[in-house]
């Protein structure tokens, strides 16, 4: 009999549904005798005992159904040793409730934040299974993570739509995509949507040189540009303040976010028309596509696989194509960001695609 938790944890997206539906189906088939307790609203059902026992018949049905069965919640790494307001010890509560009843795995589906707390969980002597979830694709140790190709698929759809009706206009449009800190979502929708600038975090912007290019489109016979923009994009003249200085300055800006911004200093530069639009969170939502079910149940099968073996303390990863595990002290605390100089940077640019630097 393998006792087994699941919880879900941080921002949700697409397959996380299907990767719980993979480790369950590869256990229930391997002929072992199992039971499966999910934890509610992320490492908050852990910390608090608030669960529920599940059947198999739970995960029929659910291969196509996007966010989590389970509920999610965001607990922030930074403050996990922090008791809460009635003083409790977070950390020795999800201890508690882990061997309360007595299990064999805990398998927690997350991204950046939740492997931190995975792999603190780990050190306290849980035997953690990981599954690497997140759109922004930004997590350490493998080369994809389930949910971003659904989320690009969606923010692609929203660039293409635009394309007509900025052509009809002759306007400049701006299209906000999800990505604080790293530009992967944006730099593949923008890719597939052929958008004529791309704005990310790891590459910060000159604005004179996103006009520049703007002007060039123009002579070329261009009466639009489409440009798509992070969230977390940032100025050259940005990057050079402390984060202490540029939080200030965030808070005391009249825009709601660094697209209106841009689109306030084009319009100044060029009289140009400037629409922005923001997808937001429709982003993460919605079934999870062909690519990511399929990627999903993958990783959630390797995972049933590690829990028969008894190999605990691992992420499911995917690197070259193949599915490995890799160490949770690997994994922790860092981020996969996108390399200036890697290859897809420099085939967008070959493109003619400018990055405003």
């Amino acid at each position: 009999m393998k006792r087994i938790g699941l919880l879900t944890s941080g921002g949700d997206c697409q397959a996380l549904n299907p990767a719980m539906r993979g480790v369950v189906k590869s256990l229930m088939f391997s002929g072992e005798q199992i039971e499966i307790y999910g934890f509610l609203n992320g490492y908050q059902g852990l910390i608090y005992g608030n669960y529920r026992m599940l059947d198999v018949s739970d995960f029929s049905g659910i291969l196509t159904r996007g966010g989590t069965i389970l509920g999610s919640s965001r607990t922030p790494f930074k403050t996990i040793r922090e008791p809460d307001e009635k003083g409790l010890d977070k950390v020795e509560s999800m201890k508690h409730n882990y061997f309360k009843l007595n299990l064999d795995c805990l398998v927690i589906l997350g991204g950046n934040g939740s492997h931190k707390t995975a792999n603190l969980l780990r050190e306290e002597g849980l035997n953690i299974v990981t599954l690497p979830k997140t759109i922004d694709n930004d997590l350490w140790g493998t080369d994809m993570t389930f949910g971003f190709q659904s989320a690009v698929d969606i923010a692609t759809n929203v660039i293409d739509n635009i394309h007509t009706t900025a052509d009809s206009h002759g306007r400049v449009f701006i299209v906000e995509v999800m990505g604080h800190k790293v530009g992967y979502l944006t730099l593949n929708a923008g890719m597939a949507s052929g958008a004529d600038i791309i704005l990310i975090p790891e590459i910060p912007y000159d604005i004179d040189k996103v006009i520049e290019a703007i002007e060039q489109r123009k002579k070329r016979g261009s009466k639009f540009t489409i440009i798509a923009v992070a969230e977390g994009a940032i100025s050259k003249k940005d990057a050079k303040l402390s984060k202490k200085e540029y939080k200030k300055k965030l808070e005391s800006s009249p825009f709601p976010s660094v697209s209106y911004e841009i689109a306030e200093e084009i319009k100044k530069k060029t009289g140009q028309e400037v629409r922005v639009t923001v997808p937001g969170h429709m982003q993460r939502g919605g079934s999870p596509c062909p690519y990511d079910r399929v990627f999903a149940s993958r990783l959630g099968a390797e995972a049933g696989k590690l829990i028969l073996k008894g190999h605990y303390g691992f992420m499911v990863g995917y690197r070259n194509r193949e599915i490995v595990k890799v160490p949770l002290e690997e994994v922790a605390g860092k981020l996969k960001k996108v390399e200036p100089d890697s290859s897809i940077v420099k085939e967008a640019k070959m493109l003619g695609i400018s990055f405003g630097d």
